[in-house]
């Protein structure tokens, strides 16, 4: 199967281990690390969402009337605009960058964050009222005759879209979580079901649980696999654990002097909400590296703070421990470094190629496997009738 690979749309430089030299929103900046996306083999870039940050929609909009081949994420929490509103944005987004949308939606696993949106509803509602939306998007975007509808959340009459997307029949939904009521919506409703990067033993309940949610909503395919991770690469194994080392105390010193505020969460609070960072942590406390290439210090300093966890060591052992997430059904990875413009450039020269090629490997030699045994099972058959 196809790999993917999924980088950051940053509107401003900053990371958790440098502050912000430009505006939220700049312009120059927004394209520039675009342009370094596109020109070093990345698929697509992620327009995060953040309560105070710069709107999303608006500057996929700019990236999209600017490049050509990059693919955009959009990330959206449905407690922002009423769903036949958002379905339009986003149609006419995928019309803007003729057909490279794919919508990330984002129910909330932190209630302080939600309420800084006016958004009070407690953390099981919103699943279910995620789920209501999803569900009003795809039937806006594919419905060419008015409809009504009537749920927990929403309720409207003769509805109709004058705008519809670009891709048909509609968009790509993507979906993350780790906990049991975000299995059940991401299964039922996802095209994508994203994960942040865990052990691989972990990873694999996960895609399981994922499958298992799939096949309870009535599926009969299942979403595809997306892990995301912190790469930190060097030209050897020795200088790429100093520049880790580097990255921790540069993450720990901004937070310890009040630099850096974990997004999210209330100034004194100690413990995150959501189960995704939840395991992080746990995974943190349990040991500092694990696998191939994964080391949980990144994440424990910013305290499960999202995609956190980091793959360190060369190019190679970093693609060699891409390819094993991949042997598990992995097929998107997403990969954001900590100096966003050198680190996405790094990455795309030196571990993009390498996983591609080895991916083109393995899918050659599956398909040969497969017409081996075609043919042996052919000639079995001539022998039986003949």
């Amino acid at each position: 199967m196809p790999v993917e690979f999924l980088g950051i749309a940053a509107t401003g430089d900053g990371s958790e281990t440098t502050p912000r030299s430009t505006a939220a929103f700049d312009r120059d900046y927004t394209l520039r690390l675009a342009r370094a996306h596109e020109d070093h083999g990345w698929d697509r870039v992620l327009f995060a969402y953040g309560a105070g940050s710069p709107e999303p929609a608006a500057a996929a909009a700019f990236l999209a009337s600017h490049l050509d081949r990059l693919q955009i994420l959009l990330a959206h929490r449905p407690n922002v605009s009423y769903p036949t509103f958002a379905a339009k944005t986003f149609a006419t987004l995928d019309q803007i960058s003729d057909g490279r949308l794919t919508v990330h939606f984002i129910t909330g696993g932190s209630d302080h964050e939600q309420q800084r949106e006016g958004d009070f509803l407690s953390k099981d509602e919103r699943y279910e009222r995620t789920r209501e939306y999803i569900g009003i998007v795809k039937k806006a975007w594919t419905s060419r005759e008015p409809f009504d509808h009537e749920g927990a959340h929403y309720r409207f009459n003769d509805f109709v879209s004058d705008v519809f997307p670009v891709q048909q029949p509609r968009p790509g939904v993507s979906f993350g979580g780790s906990s049991d009521a975000a299995y059940a919506a991401g299964g039922a409703e996802a095209d994508v079901y994203c994960l942040w990067g865990e052990p691989l033993a972990r990873t694999a309940e996960q895609i399981e649980r994922v499958k298992e949610a799939a096949r309870a909503a009535g599926r009969t395919d299942v979403p595809r696999i997306q892990v995301a991770f912190r790469p930190i690469i060097a030209p050897t194994e020795e200088l790429a654990w100093e520049k880790a080392h580097r990255t921790v105390a540069a993450i720990k010193a901004r937070r310890e002097s009040g630099d850096l505020v974990r997004r999210g969460r209330p100034l004194g609070a100690t413990a995150p909400e959501n189960t995704g960072s939840q395991r992080l942590i746990e995974i943190a406390e349990a040991g500092e590296r694990y696998d191939r290439a994964l080391w949980t210090p990144t994440a424990a300093a910013t305290g499960g703070a999202g995609n956190s966890n980091a793959l360190v060591g060369t190019p190679e052992t970093v693609a060699e421990a891409l390819l094993d997430y991949y042997d598990l059904g992995v097929d998107i990875l997403s990969a954001r470094g900590y100096h966003l413009l050198d680190d996405a450039i790094d990455f795309g020269r030196h571990v993009i190629p390498i996983v591609r090629e080895e991916v083109a490997k393995r899918d050659a030699a599956k398909a040969a496997a497969v017409a081996e045994r075609a043919e042996r099972d052919r000639h079995q058959l001539i022998a039986v009738q003949a």
